[in-house]
């Protein structure tokens, strides 16, 4: 019988249960698709009810397999800028809204300008103005303001993942990776929730750190239960449990978002204004990071190059790093082509740059890759700060396996490793290391976090 932890890893589009061993190997692991639902304005959101449902299904499941599993632990990493409010019983007394949900500007104008401006007030709480539901704050402003009657019930507010593990534990916590994340509550000069809260009559649980547990017992098992993480700092969570040497993640998809937890300077509004913002680590220390809608990028030009030259969309898959022709290119197009003034000119290259200018689909998409790389180093360089002390790039994600970005890389970082990421499931993976003491014997972190990028 495997003592396991359980996480539960919820994304937006894909539900996940994840056993982990004490040696954070994953021992079993399955995937659902929920259909989503309306909430109360008409807007889709996720079906809150049905995925407690499943999460307690699943639970019954596995405390009845004792011949292979004993549970000992559970968790839960889950998508932020998502609430939940709850009423004196801890009935809940919304949706989890959907975060591009969209909301009256007035909302957030009329908050900047109480507290010292848009630039001001983005600045100190490390957090760009995203819009819609996206800055969690804002929700508890806009229930205030738009459903009154509700808003006068909420007697506890609490972030997904909390929220979740409150399902099992009736205990009302918060915790550092879920406020600290582009939410508007947390003040990152003083290192506290930021005065606005207060001030609006808006009170929620000092944050707590992330190993905190409690015990349950779960279909007559005594289990410990976590608090819950957010996703994008349990991502982190395993390389700053287990990397020899201070590091900074590159993690690429939709979105690459570097996040340097060894950056203590403070968030400037030059760093703001290019998409930088701050996370918070589970020691509630802050992660500068910057963000890059690479992925995207990538998506549309590639799918435009291969209606040009004719072939399938996933070509791209099959051009490999060539010295000669990335030389070339180099030499032939000093200046980026796709992105002609950054990365917001992106818009502007898909309409005015011809492709006629390219031999080949090879030639159009390698200059594709050397622009999105420099637009990708221009992003790192802003988390980079001048007493660098970080010696590993760990590269996650779609691109880790595209051997030109890997090179281009290497080449920008001489001074640096350029690493491989070797985890898969990351995110559950953090979730799962911050309560590792549930364990009754557990090693110690080894993994492998990293290969040498293989240049082809």
């Amino acid at each position: 019988m495997t003592e396991v932890i359980a996480v539960f890893d919820i994304g937006k589009t894909n539900k996940k249960i994840l056993l982990f061993d004490n040696k954070f190997k994953v021992v079993y692991q399955h995937e659902e698709k929920f259909p989503v639902v309306l909430d109360d304005d008409g807007f889709e959101c996720d079906d809150i009810d049905l995925i407690n449902t499943w999460i307690s299904k699943t639970l019954a499941e596995i405390t009845t397999r004792k011949q292979e599993f004993k549970l000992v632990g559970v968790n839960f990493s889950t998508y932020g800028a998502s609430l939940m409010f709850l009423d004196e019983n801890g009935k809940q007394l919304t949706p989890v809204y959907n975060y591009l949900k969209e909301i009256p500007d007035s909302i957030s104008e009329n908050l900047f300008a109480r507290y010292g401006g848009k630039s001001e007030f983005c600045r100190k709480t490390a957090s760009p103005a995203l819009g819609l539901l996206l800055n969690s704050g804002i929700q508890t402003l806009w229930l205030k303001k738009e459903k009154p009657e509700v808003f006068g019930k909420a007697k506890s507010i609490l972030h997904f993942p909390q929220y979740l593990s409150y399902s099992l534990t009736k205990k009302v916590t918060s915790e550092p990776t879920s406020i600290g994340c582009h939410t508007f509550m947390w003040d990152f000069d003083k290192m506290e929730y930021h005065q606005w809260l207060g001030d609006n009559g808006i009170s929620l649980p000092e944050p707590i750190s992330n190993d905190a547990v409690f015990p349950v017992k779960i279909y007559g098992e005594k289990v410990k239960v976590g608090i819950g993480i957010h996703d994008s700092s349990a991502s982190l969570a395993p390389y700053l449990k287990a990397s020899p040497a201070k590091f900074i993640l590159v993690s690429t998809g939709t979105w690459c978002i570097n996040m340097n937890p060894y950056n203590t300077e403070p968030l400037t509004e030059s760093q703001l204004a290019q998409d930088c913002l701050c996370f918070l680590t589970p020691d509630n220390k802050q992660v500068k990071s910057s963000r890059l809608f690479m992925g995207h990028f990538h998506e549309v030009w590639v799918a435009k190059l291969a209606k040009y030259f004719g072939v399938e969309n996933d070509a791209f898959k099959t051009v490999k790093k060539d010295d000669v022709r990335l030389n070339s290119l180099l030499e032939k197009y000093p200046n980026p082509v796709y992105f002609p003034n950054g990365k917001e000119s992106f818009e502007e290259g898909l309409e005015t740059v011809y492709l006629s200018k390219f031999e080949s689909y090879k030639e159009a998409y390698t200059k594709l890759m050397i622009d999105l790389s420099e637009l990708c180093v221009t992003a790192l360089k802003l988390v980079i700060p001048a007493n660098d002390e970080t010696e590993i790039l760990y590269v996650s994600g779609g691109f880790a396996r595209n051997p030109i970005f890997i090179y281009l890389l290497q080449k920008n970082f001489p001074a640096k490793k350029v690493l491989v990421s070797e985890i898969d499931n990351s995110s559950a993976l953090g979730a799962a290391m911050v309560i590792a003491d549930v364990f009754s014997d557990v090693d110690v972190v080894k993994l492998d976090l990293g290969k040498q990028g293989v240049i082809e």
